[in-house]
């Protein structure tokens, strides 16, 4: 049991999403047909509790990834992004060893809460599991941590909370500074929605003990 569980005044992560630990992912693309479309970068941030019972941002942990064979890039990807998938410096990963990086503290997190596996939470959250969820079965990764469909979608939650849709508009509107320099970083932009899912989801009630804890 991990101190959190120990706890005995809030429900632990387990208790608050059906055995499911929120994961914020980001991924950078080389277009936006998962189906063709090279991933090339993925970052992923755990939420975690503190000792209130309350969400914050775990350990961002994040990889660059080389095209996978048979996959395409659209220039005007790379435009958006920045990202010069020839750079000596970039560091990138075959597809496998990117994945493996990325789902190996994941899982541990999820194991660390007592949950039984982790859900994706992202904006515009299902573009992001259709490429994950893509590169996973051309690698045909037998320990993916994700649930394969369901998300938890920081555009409907800021569209509820703030009227905004788009992840600046949100994050300005929670409070928060945007960096436009930085956007398009599967870093930056996970960071930044891992935080703005915090404060909408503190804002909300915090889940009462059930009697039979």
């Amino acid at each position: 049991m991990s101190e959190l569980q120990d706890t005995p005044a809030f429900k632990p992560m387990a208790e608050r999403f059906r055995g499911y630990l929120p994961v914020v992912v980001d991924v950078e693309t080389g277009g936006f047909d998962w189906n063709k479309h090279a991933l090339l970068e993925i970052a992923a941030v755990p939420i975690e509790l503190d000792e209130h019972g309350r969400y914050v941002p775990g350990e961002v942990v994040s990889a660059h990834i080389e095209p996978a064979p048979g996959t395409s890039i659209d220039p005007k990807s790379l435009e958006v992004t920045g990202i010069k998938v020839d750079h000596p410096l970039r560091g990138a990963l075959p597809e496998r060893e990117g994945l493996d990086k990325i789902f190996a503290p994941i899982r541990a997190a999820a194991k660390k809460h007592g949950c039984q596996r982790a859900i994706l939470v992202g904006h515009n959250a299902h573009f992001d599991l259709n490429f994950l969820n893509a590169a996973v079965n051309r690698v045909q990764h037998k320990r993916n941590p994700f649930h394969p469909f369901s998300v938890f979608d920081t555009v409907t939650m800021a569209g509820m909370a703030y009227g905004q849709t788009v992840l600046a508009r949100a994050v300005y509107a929670a409070g928060l500074e945007w960096d436009q320099r930085e956007a398009h970083s599967a870093i930056y932009d996970a960071e930044r929605t891992a935080q703005l899912f915090c404060i909408i989801a503190n804002a909300w009630p915090m889940p009462a003990l059930s009697p039979s804890v």
